[in-house]
Order: C-alpha cells, then sequence, then structure tokens
C-alpha cells in the first residue's frame, strides 16, 4: 500500500499515538505507491475509458528516478520517462484530447524531474520538460513555477480506516496540553548561506522552556520513529517550518497532524504551493514570519509569537485540527464515509482542471493557452506588511509593502532558462510558439545558439535584474514583451506556430485508469 512498516510502539511513551493498526512510518517519497493502490479502490472507476473524464498514469517516477540520481548519466536517467510518453502518445486515450485529460503523481518534488540541459551535472530527469509531459496535469509534493504542475500534500504517519478514527484523534489534539510556545524539530544547514534554520535554532535554544529543538541531525535523536516526532509536535502551540533542502517540508503535515499551528518563512513552502487542501486565507491556520527578517537578527520568534492574541491562537488551532482529514492518505482498503482524504480532493482538483480545458475545447478556444506555461509571480508574496497577513503582523511595521520571491537561493545559483513548451494536436491552429522567461539574476552573459531536437532556443543576455530571450509573437505580458524586445535586439529568434487541438464530443462521467 506504500505505508511502510507499522510504527513500533516501543517509542510510545505516554500514549503520543493511539494503539491502533492506522499508524507507520511512511516514507516521505512514497506517495506514487500510495496513490496508486487508492486509485485500485476509486469509487468512480470507467471500465470503458472512453467513458472517462480523465486519465490516471501510475507511472513510478519518483522511484525510477531515484535509482539513478546519483552516478548515472542523463541517458538513463530519462530513458523509462521517454518510453513512457512514446507508447503514451500512441494510446487512443491520448488521441481524444492529445493527454490534457491525462495525470501522473511524481511522489517527489516537481524540481527533480524539471533537469534544464543534458549536462551530466544536472540533477534529475527531463520528465516535466519532455513535450508530451507539457499536455499532462503533474502532482507531486512540491510544485514548480509551471501552470500544469500541482502540489499535494506529503504522506504523514497516519492512514485512517474510518472516519471514527479521524474524530477519535481529533479530539485528542483538542485536548492536548502544549507547554512549549513554539518548536522546532529538523537540522541545521551550515553550509548554506541562504538558510534560516542555524537562527532559528538559536533563538530557540536561547528561549529557554518557551522551545522545543529536536535535533535530527545523523546520530542526534531518532527522527525517523514517528512517535519521537509527534510528541514535540503535540506539545507545542506553534511549529516552525523553515525551507530545508528543497521549499517545502514533509514536517508541515506532521505538525498539523498534531494539531500544531504551522510557521512559515517563505510563501513558496505552504500556501502558495497546496491551493487544493488549504484555506485561501493562510491567517486561519498559520502564521508568516519573513525569513529575511530573522536571516537579519531583525525579528526575535518568541516574541512575535507571544503578540498572537490568545484567542486567534485557539482559532488557528481549531482551523488546523479541521484540516487533518484533508492532508491525511486514507487506508485504501476502508473508505471515509463523511470525509475527504488528500486523494480524493487531490482527484476533484484534477477532474475540474480537466473539465475547463473540455469546455476551451468546445468553445474552439486553443487548450493549451495557459494549460503549461511559466508563472514568474507564482510564488511572490504581496500584502500590506509581508508578514502574518490579513492585517496582522506582530513586529513587523504597519503599513510597509513586501515582496518575497521564491527559490532565490536556488535560483542566483542556477537560473530559469527559457523553456519552450509544446502543445501537440490534430489539426494546426495559427498562434506563437511560446518561449518563456524568469526574471531573476543580474550581470548574466548573453549567450546563444541550438538546444533540444524539438527546435533552437536563442537565449539573451542579462541587464540590471532582468534576463533578455524571449523569442516568441504575440504575448501580452509587459515584462515578456520586454524581454522579447531586447533578445530582437541581439539577434534572437522569433517564435513559429503551435500545434494544438481535438476531435469529436468528451463525456463526463467516471475516471479513466490503465
Amino acid at each position: 500500500m506504500g505505508f511502510g512498516p507499522r510504527v513500533d510502539y516501543k517509542y510510545n511513551s505516554k500514549g503520543v499515538l493511539p494503539k491502533n493498526k492506522s499508524w507507520f512510518k511512511t516514507n516521505q517519497f512514497s506517495l506514487k505507491v500510495i496513490f496508486h493502490n487508492r486509485m485500485k479502490h476509486y469509487k468512480c472507476l470507467a471500465n470503458d475509458s472512453s467513458l472517462a473524464s480523465a486519465v490516471f498514469v501510475p507511472f513510478y517516477a519518483g522511484l525510477d528516478l531515484g535509482r539513478f540520481l546519483w552516478g548515472f548519466n542523463t541517458s538513463v536517467r530519462d530513458a523509462l520517462s521517454e518510453n513512457l510518453v512514446n507508447w503514451l502518445k500512441e494510446r487512443p486515450e491520448w488521441r481524444r484530447m492529445w493527454g490534457r485529460d491525462h495525470f501522473l503523481v511524481g511522489g517527489r518534488v516537481s524540481w527533480d524531474f524539471r533537469r534544464e540541459t543534458e549536462k551530466e551535472s544536472e540533477w534529475g530527469s527531463k520528465l516535466m520538460f519532455l513535450p508530451e509531459s507539457n499536455n499532462m496535469t503533474m502532482l507531486s509534493i512540491e510544485t514548480s513555477l509551471w501552470t500544469n504542475d500541482f502540489a499535494i500534500p506529503y504522506p504523514t504517519y497516519f492512514h485512517p480506516s474510518n472516519d471514527n478514527e479521524v474524530f477519535a484523534w481529533q479530539r485528542t489534539m483538542r485536548k492536548r496540553k502544549r507547554p512549549y510556545l513554539f518548536s522546532f524539530v529538523g537540522a541545521p544547514r551550515p553550509d548554506s548561506e541562504e538558510s534560516i534554520r542555524g537562527e532559528i535554532i538559536k533563538q530557540c535554544q536561547s528561549s529557554k522552556k518557551l522551545c522545543k529543538f529536536l535535533d535530527c541531525n545523523d546520530g542526534g535523536t531518532n527522527c525517523d520513529e514517528p512517535a519521537n516526532v509527534m510528541k514535540v509536535f503535540e506539545r507545542s502551540v506553534f511549529c516552525l517550518q523553515p525551507s530545508g533542502d528543497s521549499y517545502t517540508r514533509r514536517s508541515t503535515f506532521d505538525s498539523i497532524l498534531a494539531g500544531c499551528v504551522p510557521v512559515f518563512f517563505n510563501p513558496g513552502s505552504c500556501f502558495k504551493q497546496y491551493l487544493w487542501h488549504f484555506p485561501k486565507n493562510y491567517t486561519k491556520y498559520s502564521v508568516f514570519i519573513p525569513e529575511n527578517e530573522v536571516r537579519e537578527k531583525k525579528i526575535s520568534i518568541g516574541e512575535t509569537l507571544l503578540k498572537v492574541p490568545k484567542d486567534e491562537v485557539l482559532a488557528m488551532r481549531e482551523e488546523v485540527i479541521r484540516l487533518i482529514s484533508s492532508i491525511v492518505y486514507a487506508n485504501p482498503t476502508s473508505s471515509l464515509k463523511t470525509l475527504e482524504d488528500a486523494f480524493d480532493i487531490a482527484v476533484k482538483g484534477v477532474l475540474e482542471r480537466v473539465r475547463k480545458v473540455r469546455k476551451a475545447i468546445e468553445d474552439g478556444k486553443d487548450p493549451g493557452i495557459g494549460f503549461a506555461e511559466l508563472n514568474t509571480k507564482r510564488f511572490e508574496m504581496w500584502g500590506p506588511e509581508h508578514g502574518r497577513g490579513g492585517g496582522r503582523s506582530p513586529g513587523v511595521a504597519e503599513g510597509r509593502r513586501g515582496r518575497g520571491l521564491w527559490g532565490r537561493a536556488r535560483d542566483e545559483e542556477r537560473f530559469r532558462r527559457l523553456k519552450r513548451f509544446h502543445s501537440h494536436g490534430g489539426g494546426e491552429i495559427a498562434g506563437p510558439e511560446r518561449w518563456v522567461i524568469v526574471i531573476w539574476r543580474i550581470n548574466c552573459r548573453s549567450t546563444g545558439g541550438g538546444w533540444s531536437s524539438y527546435g533552437n532556443l536563442a537565449r539573451g543576455g542579462c541587464e540590471g535584474r532582468f534576463l533578455g530571450g524571449l523569442g516568441a509573437e504575440g504575448l501580452t505580458n509587459p515584462e515578456l514583451v520586454g524581454a522579447r524586445r531586447s533578445l530582437e535586439a541581439r539577434g534572437g529568434g522569433n517564435g513559429g506556430r503551435s500545434v494544438a487541438g481535438g476531435e469529436g464530443g468528451f463525456p463526463v462521467e467516471g475516471l479513466g485508469y490503465f
């Protein structure tokens, strides 16, 4: 089922976890297996794929890639992904909408599948940059800047078999005594200048009894045991969730499971990610403290959290506890009757997305527009205070306009290159080929040349905070238009035509699976 072994209750002192069969030592990268097994038992599967609203592709992309991440060349890392899309595009299901009703679960962060070049030193595979993949909806535990990527929750330790197990756990979390104001479970990142973990740990340790730090460094406390982690979260009012190896953390969902209000420092860590699973108003369930304020030692985390009114803390905790059912993946051999779990919500999100694409086709519109494009503003944080939003930001000056760009550390080291998106379909539709851009870096040097077997990629240079190099006609975004003109002035190319379309009518009942 993908859950891993059941928890070892010898670590379960003082009843941290209930002694039932629904708690497991689930690996954070096991989502594709869990999702697949839930899909096998999905109540709306269609026996006839021609009647399906959407098609699930049960490819274990993360497990495949995990075998070859270290010590293997790019062709080995990409082989199975390329075989998959070559097989898919020959299927009759694919030709109905040219893949735009297909979806796939990556099981790792999406950046692992978005390798930008053929250099052996580059990380990951290029699964999500394959032309056919741009026609599919991609689900992963952490999304990227591309609009066909959607984040769904990391798996937690809890996989309930029925509604009553969820209700019982929620009641327990409401009654928990929480002696710590805040806590951090994790390890420092001493090799990263951008990481704020060192400062977080320092503030936690200097706050005496206000904070609990569980050190997950090798040789330290065993953070692989669910009871050890959950014990800290269950006894904390707030749980700190700074970025780690990537911008999201499995720890976020473990803390919500424990009824602990998460504290985020980067908008890309949660509320700009899990749009289907969490309320749009992130202040209902979390606190936001700008990571720059922490990095520059301008803010005390403890003092900031102490200023949150008690009634607001209670309201946030109740919302967090309410969210528990929506962030767990239920046992596929059983079923939840009155609750929707993370799987149910994700499938509903996919079906709604496919419905909109189908409607666009029926209206004679190009279904490729907006389907898999780069959204440079996806993880920007705008607000009156750039703090704990909604007009509440303890410790941050009133009326200050703030902007936080997600991915600064990674993207300054490895800035976004131009990406060309392809749509494949029946019949040509005149329109610009889309070359897109991210404004990230300064003082880049102008480069050029061909790239990939699918066409030439002209890459421009950088001036100021602007990466030139967009060669598509018909774009309206001012930043992109400016980028196009800059590239054209340097001799860059223009875009051509794209292929898109579909055929026939599309029944809307059931979910296809093969």
